[in-house]
C-alpha cells in the first residue's frame, strides 16, 4: 500500500527528502517507518520527534492505511 510522507525542518535537509510517496506493508505502524528514516540521521538519532497522520497529531503505534499523509516533525528551537 503507498502512503505520502512529509519532512519538515533539519529531517527534510539532512535527508534530502521533502515528500514522496512510499509503499509500505499493511499493518506498518508510524513507528516502523519511522524507523527506516532515523538511522539516517548524523548524531541526533534519539531527539524526540512527532508524528501527524493526516495533519493530525498521533502515538507512533498508529497503524496505518492507504492513502495517509505522514509527517515527521522535529523540535523546534527558537531563542
Amino acid at each position: 500500500m503507498s502512503v505520502k510522507l512529509k519532512l519538515f525542518a533539519y529531517l527534510r535537509e539532512t535527508l534530502g527528502i521533502k515528500g514522496e510517496e512510499i509503499e509500505i506493508e499493511e499493518g506498518t505502524k508510524v513507528s516502523q517507518l519511522w524507523s527506516l528514516f532515523k538511522d539516517k540521521i548524523p548524531a541526533n538519532k534519539n531527539f524526540r520527534i512527532l508524528f501527524a497522520v493526516n495533519g493530525e497529531y498521533v502515538e507512533e503505534e498508529r497503524e496505518l492505511k492507504e492513502g495517509d499523509e505522514v509527517a515527521f516533525i522535529p523540535p523546534v528551537s527558537g531563542g
